[in-house]
């Protein structure tokens, strides 16, 4: 399998887009819309596994984040053009999609604005429509980070809020989380699933969540994660576009000890999108959930692309 092909376009306007290719070039291609925050490198963290199983792993910067300059105002809806901007310049016809956390939104409103480019959908720990009046209870530690984001007037006050939160170079938490590491050992605090904390103390993955983090915050600060939490916030959640016009196979993917987006969010959206498959897995997180990412993802696509 070859190494990771980053690129960038210019995009009307001069704003630039950064992307990554993973995989075989003649593989399924699956475009992945990371979490928040998040960057293009998101698919690298299992992209040897899926390319050994003939996927072709697309991540996209949204505006902010990466190498992919900010949009200052920008809704869920307005990267949909970035999203077909790179499967145009990768000479890719049609893909799945999949959504992370964040993410999610933003898989969705292709599939909602774009159906002819769009197969499947992938949904995994994902934020529901926050517009749900209980979408917001349910947040779990999520709430804490980001309630004072959304409880802004304008964009300088979020980006205050969110620099304050990840820092400038967007490792503050974790340092933060190295400390409620160490509390849950001594059986003091157990802010995250016990299946995403054991992942905290793999150096492998540690290291891949540096990097993509680094990554993330390097060129533009905190601005991509303010303007996520802007976008979606339940002022706006996802007015933006209609998710009833995602026809597409949908597959909703969510463990249920997630402290982070309780998995009330993707029952919410489950009711939301009548095709959706909702597969729900015990005891896992809103990181470890990712080991249930490639097998969850093989079937969808024996389902859409039966051989």
């Amino acid at each position: 399998m070859r190494d990771a092909l980053t690129q960038t376009l210019t995009l009307p306007g001069g704003r630039t887009l950064g992307y990554s290719d993973y995989g075989p070039p003649d593989g399924t291609p699956a475009l992945n819309c990371h979490g928040g925050p998040g960057s293009r490198l998101e698919p690298g963290l299992g992209a040897r596994e899926a390319g050994a199983a003939g996927i072709r792993g697309i991540g996209i910067d949204r505006p902010g984040y990466g190498l992919s300059t900010p949009l200052p105002g920008r809704s869920i809806a307005d990267w949909v053009p970035d999203g077909l901007a790179v499967l145009d310049a990768l000479g890719i016809d049609r893909c799945t999609v999949v959504g992370v956390s964040t993410g999610g939104a933003y898989a969705l409103a292709l599939a909602a604005l774009a159906p002819e480019r769009v197969d499947a959908v992938m949904l995994m720990c994902a934020l529901t429509d926050m517009r749900w009046p209980e979408a917001r209870a349910e947040m779990g530690g999520l709430e804490d980070a980001t309630g004072a984001i959304w409880d802004v007037a304008d964009r300088e006050a979020a980006l205050a809020h969110a620099t304050e939160l990840w820092g400038e170079d967007g490792l503050k938490q974790f340092a933060q989380a190295a400390e409620l590491l160490a509390a849950t050992q001594d059986g003091s605090v157990a802010p995250l699933a016990p299946a995403d904390m054991a992942l905290f103390t793999d150096g492998e993955f540690v290291t891949a969540m540096l990097e993509l983090m680094r990554d993330a915050f390097a060129r533009f600060g905190a601005q991509g994660y303010a303007d996520d939490r802007i976008a979606d916030g339940p002022q706006h959640g996802w007015e933006s576009f209609d998710v009833a016009a995602v026809r597409c196979p949908v597959t909703i993917l969510h463990g249920t000890a997630d402290t982070v987006v309780p998995v009330a969010h993707a029952h919410h959206t489950a009711e939301l999108i009548p095709q959706a498959e909702l597969r729900t897995v015990d005891g896992l997180g809103h990181f470890s959930i990712a080991r249930e990412a490639l097998p969850t993802l093989v079937e969808l696509l024996a389902r859409v692309s039966p051989p």
